[in-house]
């Protein structure tokens, strides 16, 4: 089997370039996100040094990247604690739609857009990168924090959104008629639903299948298991990310904390990639025209974010600092913007290239900002909460004992 060379010293430029960007984050106790965003420009077409032969293993690799990010993250926690989580929140997932979606729908409509365009800016300033988000509460050590469920809840009901909006987008984008539109989102939502259902009432059973006493079989199985059901999510329109959190959520007891060890180096490498494939999907020619506009949507929707966070903290009985936590990182927009973009189809090149600079100002901003926002980075995870309540008995939805930290 012959080997790219151009592929192998791209890949080894990169790599090594991720390196250095993420010993200098570290150096400073920073998220190596930001870095990596702006790595991916640099590199991308148009950038200083393009890597086009490693451009297919990175699209490639960004995708496993973020079914690996959300997989970890749900493997914190479980399914019935999280359950509560959901239901408590449902009217903080309403905050945070009419609080997001609305900024993005008034912005297209003032710029003389059609509905197309109108409806795809909606979303992209409604919907929070789930990829960032997880990595930057691992960096920043705030799994454990009180917080934690109300910004994952919030993340998981707006990727539940997304299962109903994106067919919708995609059938209005095509010309599609209403009907064809009703049916891909009733599809999509009882995909949904009988997925959380099989999850809820018999993920744990899937443990006992995939667990196994070598890291190499469990590492295969939980990994396999994962994409299969990641691929199936996004075969009927809803997130793979949800798929793979699902699976995260399902996982108990010494298999999750085994499955923890054995794909963190894998997770590390590919949200590294993720991170690189954001960049890289973005011409920095395209971003300068529209920034200022991009500036003053992402100071808007920085707002109304901080807002929803602040809520759906609120609901948690969480202080002050704890509210500003959860505000600021749900300010990260990503991945998903840049999908609605794509699904919004020809002739909506301004629409793109104000996305585009929206997505890495707010990439960009929000990893800064939320680790300088209220208290200082917590510590290891507290009994009873996020982590420690899924393993050690305890529940994260219980208010904070007289004293304890926000």
């Amino acid at each position: 089997m012959r080997i790219s060379v151009s592929l192998l010293l791209e890949l080894g430029v990169i790599l090594t370039a991720l390196s250095v960007l993420g010993a200098l984050a570290r150096r400073y106790s920073l998220s190596p996100v930001p870095l990596y965003l702006l790595a991916g420009l640099a590199l991308g077409e148009g950038g200083v040094l393009p890597v086009p032969a490693a451009g297919a293993f990175v699209d490639t690799g960004a995708g496993i990247g973020v079914v690996l990010l959300l997989l970890t993250l749900g493997l914190e926690f479980s399914v019935p604690e999280f359950a509560v989580s959901m239901r408590r929140h449902l009217p903080s997932a309403a905050v945070d739609l009419v609080l997001n979606a609305l900024p993005g729908a008034v912005a297209g409509w003032l710029l003389g857009w059609d509905a197309v365009a109108v409806l795809a800016l909606a979303g992209a300033t409604y919907i929070s990168s789930s990829g960032i988000i997880a990595r930057l509460l691992a960096d920043l050590r705030r799994l454990g924090n009180r917080e934690t469920p109300a910004v994952l809840s919030v993340l998981v009901l707006e990727d539940f959104a997304m299962a109903a909006y994106l067919p919708l987008l995609a059938v209005v984008a095509t010309g599609g008629t209403w009907r064809e539109a009703l049916l891909g989102v009733l599809l999509a939502l009882g995909a949904v639903l009988a997925a959380f259902t099989v999850s809820y009432w018999w993920g744990h059973h899937l443990g006992r299948l995939l667990s196994h006493p070598e890291s190499e079989q469990l590492l295969l199985r939980v990994l396999g298991v994962t994409l299969i059901v990641a691929a199936l999510a996004e075969a009927v329109h809803v997130s793979a990310a949800v798929g793979a959190f699902l699976i995260g959520l399902s996982l108990s007891g010494e298999t999750a904390r085994r499955a923890r060890d054995v794909l963190s180096p894998l997770r590390d490498l590919f949200a590294a990639v993720f991170f690189l494939a954001i960049g890289l999907s973005i011409s920095p020619s395209a971003l300068l025209p529209v920034l200022p506009a991009a500036l003053v949507l992402a100071l808007v929707t920085a707002v109304t974010k901080l807002a929803s966070g602040w809520y759906a903290a609120r609901r948690e009985g969480v202080r002050r600092a704890g509210r500003i936590r959860a505000g600021t990182v749900l300010v990260a927009r990503g991945e998903f913007s840049i999908i609605i973009i794509g699904l919004a189809g020809v002739g909506q090149d301004r629409l793109g290239a104000l996305v585009a600079a929206y997505v890495v100002v707010l990439a960009v901003a929000a990893p800064v900002l939320t680790r300088f926002a209220g208290a200082r980075p917590a510590g290891p995870p507290r009994a009873g909460s996020g982590a420690a309540g899924r393993h050690g008995g305890g529940s994260s939805a219980r208010p904070s004992p007289p004293g304890a930290p926000p």
